[in-house]
């Protein structure tokens, strides 16, 4: 077997446990399923060990099979690493380039100057995936994720790309009914439109700066939602309060549809982000898209 042959069954065999599938791994990689199936009986008779379990739901590694995958995942992103620096795709990237973004991140920030990137790298193709979920990165394939919030996966490379501010607000009609809140502790005679989690279903409380103490506040309320324009169209028709970067009402501040309350007591600035796997941490064309959002969110407030 030669080295290039080595090379891809280590390929074909990173693919199979990155996406727990023979078959997605070899439509992955443009290959009939017969071929990633023999590369692999290949790979273990050369080596003398079993590296995957395979059951009809999905394949798993052995031990010997996870080890084997740390250095194979190790290997193939150095492989990779040193061909870029002495390529000339490293000058001018190119490939597919999968991204997945918020969906309001996503209309405000970067679709309206997508195609100044695209013009300055006309050799990449923008996959992009629009979605509040948590995507699995390695399972689908994904290059970066672009997301507002704390972020709690470690196993990610993070860059800040900004901070934004955070506002409390309610539809006129409603504080008409309710009144206006002068401290969060009126916020017990008030009603919400809730967020929630759409993987755990779990609602978001509001939250306050109280003589500087972060201070968390389930309000109730009628209806809850997990979609961003949801929320702010359930503000507008009056079913309560919201709490919300400022960028996205914007537009309803100007025009009176919404206004702020309880300024005095704004909530820490929301980080945005971008995400992506150690291993494709130097691939061109991932970097000078993480580079241009720094530049694109450099003014961003």
């Amino acid at each position: 077997m030669g080295v290039m042959d080595k090379f891809e069954s280590m390929r074909i065999f990173t693919r199979i446990v990155e996406l727990k599938s023979f078959t997605r791994a070899a439509e992955d990689l443009g290959y009939p399923k017969s071929t990633v199936t023999h590369a692999i009986k290949q790979l273990e008779s050369r080596l003398r060990v079993r590296l995957l379990h395979r059951t009809t739901r999905q394949v798993t590694t052995t031990l010997d099979g996870a080890a084997y995958y740390e250095r194979c995942a190790k290997l193939l992103s150095d492989l990779e690493e040193t061909e870029n620096v002495f390529s000339e795709s490293a000058a001018s990237p190119g490939g597919k380039l999968r991204v997945d973004m918020q969906g309001t991140l996503a209309r405000h920030f970067v679709l309206p100057q997508l195609d100044l990137f695209c013009a300055r790298y006309p050799d990449i193709e923008l996959q992009i995936g629009m979605g509040d979920r948590l995507v699995d990165l390695v399972g689908e394939s994904i290059d970066c994720v672009l997301r507002a919030g704390e972020l709690l996966d470690s196993s990610m490379v993070a860059r800040k790309l900004a901070h934004l501010e955070q506002v409390t607000v309610a539809s006129p009609a409603y504080l008409q009914r309710r009144g206006i809140p002068q401290h969060p502790d009126d916020l017990a005679r008030h009603r919400a439109v809730n967020f929630f989690s759409a993987p755990t279903g779990k609602i978001y409380p509001f939250e306050f700066n109280v003589d500087g103490i972060s201070r968390q506040i389930t309000i109730a309320g009628t209806v809850s939602v997990n979609s961003a324009d949801a929320y702010a169209a359930c503000c507008r028709s009056g079913f309560g309060l919201i709490q919300a970067p400022r960028y996205g009402l914007a537009p309803a501040l100007a025009s009176g549809e919404v206004q702020e309350v309880l300024s005095a007591f704004r909530p820490d600035a929301i980080p945005v982000s971008v995400l992506y796997p150690h291993h494709r941490q130097l691939s061109p064309k991932v970097r000078v898209f993480v580079d241009w959002l720094v530049e694109l969110f450099r003014h961003a407030h």
